[in-house]
């Protein structure tokens, strides 16, 4: 077993201002019966609430997505979270900046505020605890000496179940505009971009190589959120119950450069996806990290079976023409 040890680093970077988590997100479907089936069968505590669902990894109780019924599939909101020192310091930054606040969502209980970005996503800050990782997420490869079998037999492979939301990426219509917004209104920085194809950002008080990232499209929408799994077979096993219950598009396995993390992408039933990770890059609040600008054909992965035509494609954008 391979594990991060040794002291952990500060959980808050001093005199600095910046959100520390991305806290939760909500969308709309078609059917939510058709979402509880498909998340349940990830691997996440899907419950009943209210009119909607909300998505939890098993043992906790921080809700990570909240679905409602509508016509379409829509990213609907982005609720971020600052320290409570932060949070009125932020609102008046965020002012300051010519950003005009707003009004919760009809039907949204909130303490934050919220506007938008200049794409017309609806952004919330709150004061909230911290969910990003304090220090690199554990990682596992196990094995067994000469002469002992070490996979179980398939019948009796074992459930497995994300650990914590890891990120989001977005479709935007302007990635080098999207960098500048969320740089300058919420804090996040810059870890590793491709041209203005698409970029990935990290929390100043330790975070992930991203919390969010962005990927250029004709209109604002979800690609993919990305779970935790802690491990290269709990990601082969997600894939295959995936593909035993029928969700077998997708793609998978291989390895990105930009975060380096290990992938089997499974692709829901409107377009979008949702990521088995592990092993990503870790950024630490007193680490000031080098951001790159890298070709093409490391945006994607290091290895890795043939990209689907259609990866990239934002089935958002259909539903607004």
């Amino acid at each position: 077993m391979t594990a991060i040890t040794g002291k952990v680093a500060p959980t808050k970077r001093p005199g600095e201002l910046g959100i520390h988590s991305m806290d939760t997100f909500m969308m709309t479907v078609p059917d939510l019966k058709v979402a509880d089936e498909f998340y349940r069968a990830f691997g996440l505590d899907v419950r009943e609430e209210g009119d909607g669902l909300g998505l939890y990894t098993f043992g906790s109780d921080h809700r990570w997505l909240s679905i409602h019924e509508a016509g379409r599939k829509k990213l609907n909101h982005l609720s971020f979270a600052v320290f409570e020192e932060d949070f009125e310091p932020m609102r008046r930054r965020i002012e300051a900046q010519g950003v005009r606040l707003l009004d919760a969502p009809r039907g949204v209980v909130s303490n934050g505020f919220w506007f938008l970005d200049p794409f017309g996503v609806m952004i919330e800050v709150k004061v909230a605890e911290k969910t990003s990782p304090n220090e690199k997420s554990p990682f596992s490869v196990v094995s067994v000496p000469a002469g002992v079998a070490a996979a179980p037999q398939r019948s009796k492979a074992p459930v497995v179940r994300p650990l914590r939301l890891a990120h989001v990426l977005l479709f935007t219509p302007d990635v080098p505009k999207a960098i500048e917004f969320y740089s300058r209104a919420i804090g996040l920085r810059l870890s590793d971009r491709s041209g203005d194809g698409i970029c990935f950002m990290h929390g100043i008080h330790g975070s992930d190589h991203h919390l969010l990232a962005f990927a250029k499209s004709s209109a604002p929408g979800l690609h993919h959120c990305s779970w935790d799994m802690g491990g290269i077979n709990e990601i082969g096993i997600g894939a295959m119950n995936m593909a035993d219950k029928g969700f077998t598009r997708g793609w998978g396995m291989g390895r990105h450069v930009l975060g380096s993390n290990y992938f089997h992408y499974v692709r829901d039933p409107w377009g979008s996806y949702s990521e088995y990770s592990a092993d990503i890059d870790y950024i630490p609040a007193d680490c000031d990290w080098q951001d790159g600008d890298y070709p093409p054909e490391d945006s994607l992965y290091l290895w890795g079976p043939e990209l689907p035509k259609d990866f990239v494609h934002n089935y958002e954008a259909e539903n607004e023409a």
